[in-house]
């Protein structure tokens, strides 16, 4: 995997993995933005592309306030891409880039190892010699760049997993809605967990804990009678007997969080330890 290089753009990872993407075959190669949060139908979108023809397919959601983003205008019958209109003050469209591509290899021929935005610079000019399509997504779609929008996209996930696969969640007199927890995690007597929760491998809860609309991340141990809402516990963390976690609260990793401590939002950076409550939302470096 390559990281997205800033001096580049969101091009230069292609530019730089080339030799990876291209094998001679013609196949085309996937690009999924990571900070997003969709269902995924990767059989139904090649299946769209090879049908066109096309040397791009991208795949659009629908939103209700268009005129918050850049809009893509496609001809409906075909799906091809005629215009991208960015927070367009009159109605063109409500279809947006939903951040999952399927890409030819050609199109790494029109990227530069220069500074380049392949949704501003490729795309329309894939557009314009009447290359590029778009597929409306099935579903749900969420950008989870933030930390409310990710919780929010976990409450939109667990209900995906509710519809199409219900056995992946968790059931019990402990559970509460939609849950996910890992088959590794320990969950203790008298816990009550949800709704809208995640529960990472190797997680400990100890008995008592009360967990809803949070995600609680690899290796967290969350002690008896703790209280956790709106929040995310990041990784080998721990959170005290009876603390209280509130507010969008977003411990980085390895945080330490002390007994009978309240914490009423913020970020907390990793490797820390609060000893003393957080009155309101604050960054603890």
């Amino acid at each position: 995997m390559l990281a997205r290089d800033g001096a580049n753009g969101d091009c230069g990872p292609l530019a730089l993995a080339r030799d990876k993407l291209v094998d001679g075959s013609g196949e085309p190669f996937f690009v999924l933005n990571s900070d997003v949060v969709s269902e995924y139908p990767f059989a139904e979108l090649i299946a769209f592309h090879k049908s066109h023809g096309g040397e791009a397919t991208i795949m659009v959601t629908k939103v209700d306030e268009p005129s918050k983003y850049g809009v893509v205008v496609m001809e409906e019958e075909t799906g091809r891409v005629k215009r991208f209109v960015e927070k367009p003050k009159i109605f063109v469209g409500n279809k947006i880039n939903a951040g999952i591509y399927l890409l030819n290899p050609c199109v790494l021929d029109r990227i530069e190892l220069k500074p380049t935005s392949i949704e501003k610079e490729i795309f329309p000019k894939i557009a314009s010699d009447q290359g590029l399509y778009a597929m409306v997504l099935p579903g749900f779609w969420m950008d989870i760049g933030q930390p409310r929008d990710y919780i929010t996209g976990l409450r939109l996930y667990l209900d995906s997993l509710r519809k199409n696969s219900p056995s992946k969640l968790s059931k019990g007199t402990h559970v509460l809605g939609n849950v996910l927890v890992h088959e590794s995690a320990i969950i203790g007597y008298g816990c009550l967990i949800g709704p809208d929760v995640a529960i990472g491998p190797g997680c400990v809860i100890e008995p008592g804990v009360r967990l809803s609309r949070c995600s609680i991340m690899k290796g967290v141990k969350i002690k008896k009678h703790a209280c956790i809402s709106n929040s995310i516990i990041g990784w080998h963390s721990t959170v005290g007997q009876w603390a209280r976690i509130d507010n969008m609260t977003i411990l980085g990793e390895d945080v330490h969080v002390g007994d009978e401590v309240y914490t009423n939002g913020g970020v907390v950076l990793p490797h820390k330890e609060i000893k003393s409550n957080i009155l309101k939302p604050e960054i603890v470096m």
